[in-house]
C-alpha cells in the first residue's frame, strides 16, 4: 500500500475502533433511540457500514474500466474541502441520502456484534483494495460523491475519516442524552 494511503487507512481505523468502543460503552441502550425520530447509536454505526462498504464496491467495480479515469476538478476538490469541514463542525447535521436513510430504520439493523463483524469483513476488503491500488490511479477521480463530485482515493479516505468523526460527534450526543433520560431497567 501506499505510504500516504496508508497513514489515511491507519488513521479510519483509529477513529472506526474509537467509534465502536463509544457505542459498546452503552451496553443495551445502545439500541434505544434517545427520542422519537432519531437514531440509536446501533443505527449510526450501521450506516457508517453501509456507506463504507458502498464505496468500497464502486471503487472495486471502477477499477475494472481504470483507463477511463479523469483527474478530479479544481471544482471538485474546493467542493469536497467544504464539505468535509461542515462534517467537522460540531452540531451541524445532515439528512442521510434517501437510499442510506431507508436501510438504516431501527427495524433492519442487526445487533451491535453482527454489525462489528460485518464491518470488519468490509474494512479488510477496502484494506485488499488500497493495498492492491495502481499507483498510475492515485490522482484520477474513482468514486462519485453526491454533493462533491468525483473524488480521488486520497479524497475518499479523507471522506470517510471526516464522515466517521463527524457521527463520533452524533454517537456523544446520543451518550449524553441517554445519560440524562432515564434508562428502561430504571423506568420497571
Amino acid at each position: 500500500m501506499n505510504h500516504r494511503l496508508h497513514l489515511k487507512f491507519e488513521q479510519l481505523e483509529r477513529a472506526t475502533q474509537r467509534l465502536l468502543a463509544a457505542t459498546e460503552a452503552l451496553g443495551p441502550d445502545a439500541t434505544r433511540p434517545p427520542a422519537p425520530g432519531k437514531w440509536a447509536a446501533t443505527q449510526v454505526v450501521h450506516h457508517l457500514l453501509l456507506v463504507e462498504n458502498s464505496i468500497a464496491g464502486y471503487v472495486q467495480k471502477k477499477l475494472l474500466a481504470a483507463e477511463q479515469l479523469a483527474k478530479p476538478s479544481l471544482f471538485t476538490r474546493a467542493r469536497i474541502l467544504l464539505v468535509n469541514l461542515l462534517l467537522r463542525l460540531p452540531g451541524l447535521r445532515f439528512r442521510a441520502p434517501r437510499g442510506v436513510a431507508e436501510l438504516t430504520h431501527a427495524a433492519s439493523v442487526p445487533a451491535l456484534p453482527a454489525i462489528q463483524a460485518e464491518w470488519a469483513t468490509t474494512r479488510r476488503r477496502l484494506e485488499l483494495l488500497l493495498n492492491e491500488y495502481p499507483s498510475r490511479l492515485l490522482d484520477r477521480a474513482i468514486y462519485p460523491h453526491p454533493r462533491a463530485g468525483r473524488l480521488s482515493i486520497y479524497q475518499v479516505l479523507d471522506h470517510l475519516v471526516d464522515h466517521l468523526l463527524h457521527h463520533q460527534q452524533q454517537i456523544d450526543r446520543i451518550t449524553q442524552a441517554l445519560k440524562a433520560a432515564p434508562s428502561a431497567a430504571a423506568r420497571r
